[in-house]
């Protein structure tokens, strides 16, 4: 499974997310392959899901990705609720 975590620049956001997704995921014993990256590359990039914000999410345009919306990057909580709904 190939997972992408996104933000505006790909750079400091995407990567705190990546790192709280992939925590999320060992918890939830599920593997998968998370990359972090910009949105304008998200919008080219092939994925089974992307997480981001929902104003984000609306820039993306059409995907075949699930698209999975966290509001604090830093509640895992939340992230392996959004999460659950589309592993």
């Amino acid at each position: 499974m190939k997972i992408l975590t996104v933000c505006g620049l790909g750079q400091g956001t995407s990567l705190i997310l990546r790192m709280n997704v992939e925590n999320v995921l060992r918890e939830m014993e599920v593997e998968a392959d998370v990359e972090h990256i910009d949105v304008s590359a998200a919008r080219s990039m092939s994925a089974d899901i992307v997480v981001t914000s929902q104003e984000l999410a609306e820039t993306l345009g059409e995907t075949s990705a699930k698209v999975v919306i966290v509001n604090n990057y830093f509640d895992n909580a939340e992230i392996k609720q959004a999460l659950s709904g589309a592993i």
